[in-house]
């Protein structure tokens, strides 16, 4: 029988731990990410059908709206020969993964402030989640292209084997900012008010409804360098690319401008979201 010498276990409060063991905590907690997306999927699309009909209908009516203001009113030109919807939904679709990341990520931390203040856990998971759940309405929307592809009777390249690329890329020039409006919003409430309109103006200034083609044609390649400072242009570019195929061009400067900002916006949303992870469970 075990003297009560024995059992007793030691305790070591080390100082800094946390900080050092945060790469490995968040692989320990892998299972926790997984819970959280499946809870928000779980709650926008089981039972109920508006989920799945609002993850179609919303980028399907943008759709509609730029094709009519840009294609017929401002009688603009599409991509090569690809149809203008078709040029416009290929920019839909990374464009309304970046938008719907940015949102959801912005206000995960307050909405799970009850589990923040009661568990240890790198709170890096909970962002993370809501970009993961903005995946499963990429996927849903995805079936629209094709779709329009089967209408249109537009056939897909070789080039669409490298769509899991630009996705990646959409992914990573949607996580900096995520986790950069996810501490601002976090720290400053009224912040959520900022950000919805962030991102319809950002829907504006992006190269969705029109090609970025025509911007390059009518200001120069300065100006066009200087607009590619926004890190969705080459996202957009690569999509059109890899789905269109055809004659349609690739940018490379506005693609590598792309890929720098969006690795930079990264450091800066993590730098930031790091900073004050600590003071989460106080300010929620």
């Amino acid at each position: 029988m075990a003297t009560p010498e024995q059992t007793t276990e030691e305790i070591v409060l080390e100082y800094g731990r946390t900080e050092r063991h945060y790469w490995l905590d968040l692989w320990r907690y892998r299972e926790l990410l997984y819970i959280l997306a499946w809870r928000d999927i779980a709650v926008r699309y089981k039972q109920t059908a508006i989920g799945v009909t609002w993850a179609l209908l919303q980028p399907f009516a943008q759709m509609v709206v730029m094709v009519l203001i840009f294609s017929k009113v401002a009688q603009l030109p599409s991509e090569g020969a690809a149809p203008y919807a078709l040029m416009v939904f290929a920019a839909m679709l990374p464009w309304q993964f970046f938008a719907t990341s940015i949102s959801s990520a912005s206000a995960s931390v307050v909405s799970n402030a009850n589990l923040i203040s009661k568990v240890y856990f790198p709170r890096l998971i909970i962002p993370a989640g809501a970009i993961v759940t903005s995946l499963v309405d990429f996927l849903v929307s995805f079936a629209i292209l094709v779709g329009l592809m089967l209408w249109y009777g537009h056939a897909p390249t070789w080039r669409i084997l490298t769509l899991p690329v630009f996705m990646l890329l959409a992914l990573l020039a949607a996580f900096g900012p995520g986790l950069l409006m996810t501490a601002l919003n976090t720290k400053y409430r009224d912040f959520r008010f900022v950000i919805p309109f962030v991102v319809q103006f950002g829907l504006y200034v992006s190269p969705v409804g029109f090609s970025s083609t025509v911007v390059r044609e009518r200001f120069g390649e300065g100006l066009f360098l200087l607009y590619s400072l926004n890190p969705m242009v080459g996202v957009i570019e690569g999509f059109r690319w890899a789905i269109l195929g055809g004659d349609v061009p690739l940018y490379l400067p506005a693609l590598t401008l792309s890929v720098v900002l969006s690795v930079g916006f990264l450091v800066l949303g993590w730098s930031y979201f790091r900073r004050l992870e600590r003071s989460f469970a106080d300010i929620v």
